[in-house]
C-alpha cells in the first residue's frame, strides 16, 4: 500500500470520529472533546480558518454559542494552514517568518506538506475558540476562572490590561509568580520602559548630535573661509606675476 502525497490525495474515512480542541481565551481554560457523529460536524465543513460558525449541532449545552476555526490537524498530522484554500494536502516551499515552519539553519528553505485551510472531514483534531457565550455554563470551560501564570512584559501591554492612565508606575502591576526558590516572586524585566535614566540617555544622545552638527557647521564655514582667503591669495600672486612680466617687457 503507497500513501500518495499531494493535491491529488483525498481520504474518506469510512466512521468519523474527531477531537475538538475548544478553548475559552476569557477563562484561560481549554477542553478536548470527542465527536463521533457526522451530523453534529456538518455545520463546521467547508468552512475556511478564522471562520465563525455558530455550535448549536455539538449538543444542547452548546446553545447560543459562537466559535471560531482557529486551526487543525488532518490524520496523517499534517497541521492546517491560513490561505491554502483547498480541503487536501499540498506541498509548499517554506521559508523564515511563514507559519508551519521553523527556520533550523540562517536563510535555509523548505519544501513541506501542509493542510488546506477549509474543514473536512478528514481532520483528526479541530481547534476551536469560543467568540460568543451561551447562556448555559460549559465545565470545564466557562464555569472557572485560570489565573495568567504569565501576564505580560511590555510596558504598553501592562497598562492595557490594568487600564492605567500615563502617570501610573506600571511596575506595581506586573504579574509577579511565586515559586519554591523565590518565596516573594518572580517579576518579568518590562521592556519599553520609561525611566529618568532612558530620558537622561536620549537627552545625552541628541546633545551629541546637536554638537557634532553645530562643530560641522563651524568646521564647514571655517573651510569657506580659509578658502576664500586662498583663492584671493592665489588672485593676488597672479596678479604680481602678471605685473612682472609686463614691467620686462617694457624694459
Amino acid at each position: 500500500f503507497w500513501l500518495k502525497f499531494g493535491s491529488e490525495h483525498r481520504e474518506t474515512p469510512a466512521s468519523l470520529t474527531m477531537k475538538l480542541n475548544i478553548s475559552n481565551p476569557v477563562t484561560g481554560m481549554a477542553k478536548v472533546i470527542e465527536v463521533d457523529d457526522d451530523k453534529k460536524l456538518l455545520p463546521f465543513f467547508d468552512k475556511r480558518m478564522s471562520a465563525d460558525v455558530p455550535a448549536d449541532s455539538l449538543g444542547e449545552e452548546f446553545k447560543g454559542y459562537v466559535m471560531q476555526i482557529s486551526g487543525g490537524n488532518d490524520k496523517q498530522g499534517f497541521p492546517m494552514k491560513q490561505g491554502v484554500l483547498c480541503n487536501h494536502r499540498v506541498r509548499l516551499l517554506f521559508k523564515k517568518g511563514m507559519s508551519c515552519y521553523r527556520e533550523r539553519r540562517k536563510g535555509c528553505r523548505k519544501r513541506k506538506s501542509v493542510r488546506g485551510c477549509v474543514v473536512g472531514p478528514d481532520l483528526s483534531v479541530m481547534s476551536l475558540i469560543i467568540i460568543k457565550k451561551g447562556p448555559e455554563e460549559l465545565p470545564g470551560l466557562t464555569d472557572n476562572q485560570m489565573p495568567r501564570r504569565l501576564g505580560p512584559k511590555r510596558a504598553s501591554n501592562i497598562r492595557k490590561l490594568f487600564n492605567l492612565e500615563k502617570q501610573d508606575d506600571v511596575r506595581k502591576f506586573v504579574v509577579r509568580r511565586v515559586t519554591e526558590k523565590k518565596p516573594q516572586g518572580k517579576a518579568p524585566k518590562i521592556q519599553r520602559l520609561i525611566t529618568p535614566r532612558l530620558l537622561q540617555r536620549k537627552r545625552f544622545f541628541k546633545s551629541q548630535i546637536r554638537k557634532r552638527m553645530e562643530l560641522s557647521k563651524k568646521l564647514k564655514q571655517d573651510y569657506a573661509k580659509r578658502h576664500a582667503e586662498y583663492k584671493q591669495e592665489q588672485k593676488e600672486l597672479r596678479a604680481s606675476e602678471v605685473a612682472k612680466k609686463k614691467k620686462k617687457e617694457h624694459k
